[in-house]
């Protein structure tokens, strides 16, 4: 299991909300995409598999 320190988070470059940490982030493995919140770091992330992942990214593209 990866622990949260050892993933590589970022940011949207669609991100510009005033309040910086006003966003998610988000940090990949091969077919694992984990998501959290950037205003609370500590709390637990979600994490999905590349395919939910994909659908979500092309469901919301296409709103």
């Amino acid at each position: 299991m990866i622990g949260k320190t050892e993933l590589d988070w970022f940011k949207s470059s669609y991100s510009s909300s005033a309040n910086g940490n006003d966003c998610v982030e988000v940090a990949t493995v091969p077919g694992t995409v984990h998501v959290r919140d950037s205003k609370d770091v500590e709390i637990p992330n979600l994490a999905f598999g590349a395919d939910a992942w994909t659908g979500f990214v092309e469901f919301t593209a296409g709103a």
